[in-house]
């Protein structure tokens, strides 16, 4: 099963606000590699929730339960959503210093490539970041 990290910015769309909603629509990604990896996405794939701009850690697990489909967001141009719902928090956050700091770490796209919204993450990687944030699924 493929994992994957998802960010959004906490004021705009937070974890607390998808465990009360309990599902949402990761809708308005406007990168084409972030888009692809939209495509990519199964329901049932595990993604790590990162708070993005304001606190800058890894919160909480969420499920892809809706494949993608066409951005309802979009006004011109190919772009996807999916939609997805909360597992659970994650018992202590990770933040960004402890994941840049930690070298096994290394390659993970919050390192390499900071920008993406949405970015892969190796079995390896997903399980050493719920092990650093205190939680098992």
């Amino acid at each position: 099963m493929p994992y994957w990290l998802i960010k959004s910015e906490p004021e705009v769309y937070s974890f607390q606000q998808l465990v009360a909603d309990g599902v949402t629509r990761w809708d308005g990604v406007r990168n084409y590699q972030a888009r692809n990896y939209l495509r990519a996405m199964r329901v049932g794939d595990l993604c790590l929730f990162y708070h993005s701009n304001t606190g800058l850690e890894v919160v909480g697990i969420a499920r892809v339960s809706r494949e993608h489909y066409p951005d309802p967001t979009a006004t011109k141009g190919d772009w996807s959503a999916v939609e997805v719902e909360p597992v659970r928090a994650l018992e202590r956050p990770v933040p960004l210093s402890e994941i840049k700091a930690h070298p096994e770490l290394q390659q993970v796209g919050l390192v390499r490539h900071p920008r993406l919204s949405v970015m892969p993450l190796t079995e390896q990687e997903f399980a050493l970041l719920l092990r650093l944030g205190n939680t098992s699924l």
